[in-house]
């Protein structure tokens, strides 16, 4: 990671949901990636914190992604400054990563049916093992 470069670094969401969340978000496809490298730097430290307090849905692939209430990503927004728009933008990676994780585990309808009243967040792990 270049540290002159505020927008290099990893995010664990890649593929198929990053792909869909860009054609979705309300946030340019260039911008969305440098986004969820700052929310990683964000949650990164928090990972132990994550891990006490909410469900865990998935572990694995260098992430964990967590159950979370569903006003979480207006506080973590705020803390973040971001825009409405980047907010709604990466809760959707987010919730996206996770209804994909799912669909190849064959828990889809579970994890649906907990985004209905919860939000989630994944964590990237790989620096952290």
């Amino acid at each position: 990671m270049d540290d002159a470069d505020p927008d290099a670094g990893v995010h664990p969401i890649g593929g198929t949901p990053l792909v869909k969340t860009a054609a979705l978000a309300s946030v340019p496809a260039d911008r969305l990636s440098p986004l969820l490298v700052r929310v990683q730097r964000s949650l990164t430290p928090r990972l132990e914190t994550y891990r006490r307090r909410y469900e865990r849905i998935e572990c694995g692939d260098g992430r964990e992604s967590f159950l979370v209430e569903s006003d979480h990503w207006i506080s973590l927004g705020d803390e973040l400054q971001l825009a409405d728009r980047e907010r709604d933008a990466a809760q959707r990676a987010h919730e996206t990563a996770v209804i994909y994780e799912g669909t190849r585990s064959g828990r889809r309808d579970e994890l649906e049916t907990a985004l209905e009243i919860r939000s989630a967040v994944v964590i990237g792990t790989a620096s952290q093992e």
